[in-house]
């Protein structure tokens, strides 16, 4: 073994043997296969928490199930994310002084392709450094030449059978963008914005205003050009006897009718809600109820159109918004305007404000194919875990509404349809195919559409387009439906949903039988992550290690000019809680830390600490292992040591245990409780295996029994380190080619060695309970140790009173162990009166140190005292600080965490030296 464990030493080396190895690989000849999909991340994106997150937990199931002999497959892939991607190539030729509109479609395409073959990858090889072990062999893009095929065929296959269809609906619009959004694409943030009031007079029969007003309230004025109706309620007695007639509407001097309808809350508001059919979500169903005219006042770039009076045509939305305003004034119309805060939609790339738009747009009638999906989840055939999130599924399909895959882009897969000069429609697999289908002749001139597909439209295609499919291949035959789903809860509807639909329709089964979805990845407050916020992690940084000012820098990149006081935010929670920048901790502790955290659906503060802890459990294992391997250098491998028969307590106890840890283990990875599976193996590895086990090796590795005990130890830890493997891939491959040759073993790596079977005949309840004895015992005699402040070095003689005929059996066959574990020079069985010492009870039984001559009882009083003096003043500064009102509401949260966390510390302390104060009073007295 290598001297001292260092991650990145290892790491590197390891991930190269094991790919040129071929170890990722599906292993063909096995009987059983287990899939699983990786979600496919943007080629343009770059490796964040919540892919480290949900790529150690795949890893783990891919690297278990392996480990169990069966033929796995984890598909890896990346998505091309048109709007991501487009903008990426778009800002390129800006800085070159060029767009893509003087570039060309072809061009700008060409453009794409070549940075993709440059820079695509970024993420690709960043799930490398993570340990993931994917068959990178079947790396798949959803604009390669095989899903590109699969996605027309099912385009064209769906719109000839009239589930797939072109018409005008409402959309989220994108002015900067100039495309269609889905709702994902889309962030509601909460913004400082104002209410205004304006009154709409009410008309005669004639059409004339009256003096009779409704009062109106909204949030973007612009939109009165657009209004087609006023909805008032048809109970709301205030109004009820209006409708019917109209009101004239300001600025555009038209008649639009007041309507009755339950989108008019009488508790809301002024009661009256203007309706704008072309420019809101919930106007545009009261439009439909009510068939009003659907009247788009803008263009695609958020300017007003010629649909509106002309003073506003051409005028940017917000400035067309202050001219309606200034207008409403003029007229005596506007009542009042108030602050208001709102919701307000904003492109996630672009940041812009989005508009809701009437738009011609493909849509697939996911009514239609929700109807088996529902049913899929409904009779068990798909699970989901935790079960409790079938009922968001539920509640979105079951109200699902037409899906709108065209994006008005040029990066993606171009919608396969084709226009004559009549705007009459062709679909077809390509141009010559929809001449052949239709009988068109070569002089009809076709245009085809310049859309693009949804980047969801390909992605829900991925766990049968990804094998291959139309071909009826050996791996679709194989792998499909996979077996598990792992993703994230803010997906289900736009991408779990739509997999399970497009399954069931082209596959005629379901894409996977379970569905494990798992929390978001909040920094140690429990705060979303973002770059706004200034609180992302970089998981290459916890692996790697960095300094302050380099993660300064990264993470006030941008917001420098126009954010100053964020920037200076952003510096000091950082420097608070990184003052000495991050330092490197490697992929396993990292790994290991996801995985404690890893419990089903509920989202994880991800701390520090914890990766320090599991830090300090790789130098525990790394340190045991080297104590181990120091221990049995003379050993030769003999095939008897390895039998069931363990002469000693100590080793039935030990693989006693190890059988209750496989049983555990095995039970939480069928769960998916990652977070029980780490407890189980860092509970028996550090405190049954090292801290226990190790000792008592100690006095038998000098015995008669030394053989068998180095096998034991040897054997214990190729298990551990087996079971550990699929959480730390990196620190156990390193320790595991040592053992392996101790132990004669022929599997070349241990990725690809078998997982520990639980086996019922090796669990020994009365060596558990006699080496518990033990442990309890000797930990008695060091609670005395602590509490007395004798050095753990210090040999002792202990008196035992007050014993049974187990506690006499267990000393007199457990006398060496006893005094090595515990540091014992004598153990007496004592008859008759107590001697002043001080006592750790056992059951019944008393375990006595006499103090007479270990220690000064006066001088260690003394010291007490000068302890229990220091912690007073503690407590009372934290007290005091913590009384301060103000450093209680303006100190950062974190702060005031630790000065309470410090104050229990001191107060826990200082009951813990009284009670040794008491003690050592009643001994002095004795």
């Amino acid at each position: 073994m290598i001297d001292k464990y260092q991650p990145a030493e290892i790491e590197n080396k390891w991930y190269q043997y094991w790919e040129k190895q071929g170890y990722f690989k599906a292993n063909t000849t096995a009987e059983d296969s287990y899939c699983i999909m990786i979600p496919p991340p943007n080629v343009t994106g770059t490796l964040h928490m919540g892919h480290a997150f949900q790529d150690t937990i795949m890893d783990a199931l891919i690297r278990y199930h392996r480990m169990q002999g069966k033929n796995t497959l984890w598909q890896p892939g990346t998505d091309h994310a048109g709007i991501a991607t487009q903008m990426v190539i778009e800002r390129q030729l800006d800085a070159q002084g060029t767009n893509r509109l003087e570039l060309g479609r072809d061009a700008f395409i060409e453009k794409v392709w070549e940075w993709k073959e440059q820079s695509g990858n970024t993420i690709i090889n960043q799930l490398r450094r993570m340990g993931t072990s994917p068959d990178w062999s079947r790396l798949r893009f959803t604009m390669d030449e095989g899903l590109s095929a699969a996605v027309l065929k099912v385009f064209v296959e769906l719109y000839d059978e009239g589930l797939i269809y072109r018409g005008q609906r409402l959309v989220n619009w994108d002015p900067s963008l100039n495309t269609a959004l889905s709702d994902l694409e889309v962030d509601s943030i909460e913004e400082n914005g104002h209410m205004w009031y304006f009154n709409y007079p009410v008309a005669d029969e004639y059409g004339q205003a009256t003096d009779q007003f409704l009062t109106i309230a909204t949030t973007r004025p612009e939109t009165l050009l657009g209004d087609t109706a006023v909805a008032v309620n048809s109970e709301d007695n205030r109004f009820k006897h209006l409708i019917g007639r109209k009101v004239l509407l300001p600025i555009c001097e038209r008649l639009i009718p007041i309507i009755g309808d339950e989108h008019a809350d009488p508790e809301k508001g002024t009661g009256c809600v203007k309706i704008t059919p072309a420019h809101d979500f919930n106007d545009y169903e009261v439009g439909r109820r009510h068939d009003l005219p659907m009247l788009n006042i803008m263009n695609f770039d958020a300017t007003i159109n010629k649909n509106a009076p002309e003073p506003y045509q051409g005028l940017p939305r917000y400035d067309a918004r202050k001219a309606v305003v200034t207008e409403m004034e003029r007229l005596g119309l506007l009542v009042e305007i108030k602050a208001h805060s709102l919701m307000v939609p904003r492109g996630d790339r672009s940041g812009d404000v989005i508009e809701p738009m009437l738009t011609n747009q493909w849509y697939v009638d996911a009514k239609t194919l929700s109807k088996p999906a529902i049913k899929a989840v409904d009779n068990g055939t798909i699970k989901f875990v935790p079960d409790n999130w079938k009922n968001t599924y539920y509640a979105w399909m079951n109200d699902i509404q037409d899906w709108c895959i065209s994006r008005q882009l040029w990066w993606g897969h171009r919608i396969p349809a084709w226009y004559d000069e009549n705007d009459n429609i062709y679909v077809g697999i390509n141009e010559a195919e929809v001449r052949k289908k239709h009988c068109l002749s070569n002089n009809i001139e076709l245009r085809q559409d310049s859309d693009v597909l949804d980047t969801w439209f390909s992605s829900a295609l991925w766990p049968f387009a990804t094998l291959d499919w139309p071909e009826q291949t050996k791996e679709l035959a194989t792998y499909y439906p996979t077996n598990v789903l792992v993703t994230g809860f803010d997906i289900i509807f736009f991408w779990v949903a739509r997999m399970i639909m497009m399954g069931i329709k082209f596959m005629d089964d379901v894409p996977f039988k379970e569905v494990y979805i798992h929390g978001l990845v909040r920094d140690s407050q429990g705060q979303k992550m973002s770059k706004s916020k200034g609180n992302v992690l970089d998981p290459l940084d916890v692996i790697d290690g960095i300094s302050l000012e380099a993660l300064l820098k990264k993470r006030t990149q941008g917001l420098m000019q126009d954010q100053p006081k964020k920037v200076e935010q952003i510096k000091k929670a950082t420097t608070a809680e990184f003052p000495d920048g991050i330092k490197a901790y490697g992929c396993d502790a990292m790994r290991f830390t996801f995985a404690s955290l890893a419990s089903t659906g509920r989202d994880i503060n991800f701390d520090m600490g914890r990766v320090e802890g599991y830090s300090n459990f790789c130098n525990k294992i790394f340190n045991a292992s080297r104590f181990v391997m120091m221990n049995t250098e003379d050993y030769v491998f003999n095939e008897i040591h390895g039998g069931i028969n363990h002469t000693t307590t100590v080793e039935q106890w030990i693989i006693s245990r190890l059988q209750h840890c496989i049983n555990n283990y095995h039970k939480h990875m069928k769960d998916y409780r990652l977070d029980l599976v780490s407890m189980d193996i860092y509970d028996f590895f550090w405190n049954e295996y090292c801290d226990w086990f190790l000792e008592f090796s100690k006095p038998l590795l000098k015995s008669e029994h030394k053989a068998q005990i180095q096998h034991t130890l040897l054997y214990v830890l190729d298990q551990a380190l087996r079971l550990l493997h699929p959480l730390m891939p990196f620190i156990t491959e390193e320790i595991w080619q040592s053992v392996k040759n101790k132990l004669a073993l022929t599997t070349d790596s241990v990725m690809i060695s078998s997982l520990p079977k639980y086996s019922e005949t090796l669990i020994n309840t009365r060596a558990e309970t006699e080496i518990q004895w033990i442990k309890n015992f000797t930990l008695g005699v060091r609670q005395i140790r602590g509490e007395m402040n004798i050095a753990p070095s210090k040999t002792l003689s202990v008196l035992i009173t007050n014993y049974n005929d187990h506690d006499k059996q267990y000393l007199n066959t457990q006398q060496t162990m006893l005094k090595t574990v515990a540091r014992l020079s004598n153990i007496q069985l004592l008859e008759g009166d107590e001697p002043p010492a001080a006592t750790a009870l056992l059951g019944d039984m008393k375990i006595l140190i006499p103090l007479a001559g270990l220690i000064d009882v006066t001088e260690e009083m003394r010291r007490i005292n000068k302890q229990i003096n220091k912690v007073k003043q503690e407590i009372k500064r934290a007290e005091g600080k913590l009384a301060n009102k103000k450093f209680v509401t303006k100190a950062p949260s974190h702060l005031v965490d630790i000065e309470k966390n410090k104050l229990t510390q001191n107060q826990k302390a200082l009951a813990e030296f009284n009670e040794q104060l008491k003690k050592l009073e009643s001994l002095s007295q004795g």
